[in-house]
């Protein structure tokens, strides 16, 4: 027998082997139902596009229950309901229906839904261009903006820097000197009609700078500043009353219990601090939990002057 066929034949028997070792079955839990309130043909889409891995409605090709691609499946869909799960759609208030919509369609925006390696095989859960602006004009009806009289008031006019500020109810301070720092991204949140401004102190200024914000330096501060959005008459978008402040401290020991993160949140003109007891930030880990890849960071900053520089020089 000639070498190459002894190499097929081990190869088969080693193949034929692997087989008996099985990735820990999915639950599959209950059959899903279409999406309340949403139309049929957004259901459709996300259907075919995310369920797969995101929902208990999971369809398994003869491809995928195959040893060692079945460990790949198994792992890409432990992982997408860890990070979304649309078969509790149903079960969650508005708001957040509309959080998860807005969610999934900046995912995919962005280009990291769906997985380039998973729709390679799965020619199904690729979304072509009609279908990516089908999701992207449904997101954007979940809050239509209404024209506004009221006028536009700044961060400024609205707060009195001067009023005392009570801590978060887990410890964190408020930080008055945010508005000084420089404005790294923003962001608008169609799902809820905000506008928001992502603020960074030194450290995160000079991390951004040096591409060093996976993980973010300790020192690191983040200050989200978000604004009910106004449409003016002309149709053009203006700030509207002062929503809320959030702060993301990032210190890895003294907050390795919540993620490497201190969280805080302080809500209207009179900066009242959220949450009714010291473990209110399990809820803003939940939220980030997606973005653990990230160091649990959403909004991806701006390229800063200082950076341009660099790559004009």
């Amino acid at each position: 027998m000639k070498v190459y066929n002894k190499i097929i034949i081990a190869l088969l028997a080693v193949f034929i082997l692997i087989q008996f070792f099985r990735p820990e079955e999915i639950d599959k839990g209950i059959p899903m139902k279409p999406l309340a309130g949403v139309p049929k043909n957004v259901n459709a889409i996300l259907q075919y596009s995310c369920f797969d891995c995101h929902s208990s409605q999971t369809n398994w090709r003869w491809y995928d229950k195959i040893t060692p691609a079945n460990y790949l499946v198994a792992s890409h869909i432990r992982e997408g309901r860890s990070a979304l799960d649309f078969s509790k759609f149903n079960d969650l208030p508005k708001p957040q229906q509309n959080s998860t919509i807005y969610y999934s369609v900046n995912k995919i925006l962005s280009g990291e839904m769906p997985l380039p390696d998973y729709a390679a095989i799965h020619s199904s859960a690729r979304l072509s261009e009609n279908d990516i602006q089908t999701l992207k004009e449904y997101a954007l009806s979940l809050t239509p903006g209404k024209p506004s009289e009221s006028s536009s008031k700044s961060l400024k006019n609205e707060i009195k820097f001067n009023q005392k500020v009570k801590n978060s109810p887990n410890g964190l301070a408020y930080v008055p000197g945010f508005r000084n720092w420089k404005a790294i991204s923003t962001t608008d949140r169609f799902d809820n009609g905000t506008m928001r401004i992502i603020y960074g102190n030194d450290v995160a200024v000079k991390a951004i700078e040096n591409e060093n914000i996976n993980p973010w330096p300790d020192g690191a501060v983040l200050a989200k500043a978000a604004w009910k959005e106004n449409v003016n008459a002309d149709g053009n978008i203006s700030i509207g009353n002062f929503v809320q402040v959030e702060l993301m401290v990032k210190d890895s020991r003294k907050y390795a219990k919540t993620k490497g993160w201190g969280w805080g949140r302080w809500k209207g003109t009179d900066l009242k601090p959220y949450g009714d007891s010291p473990d209110f930030d399990k809820e803003c880990i939940e939220c980030h939990k997606p973005m653990k890849n990230r160091d649990y960071t959403f909004t991806s900053p701006l390229y800063l002057i200082s950076q341009l520089k660099k790559i004009q020089k």
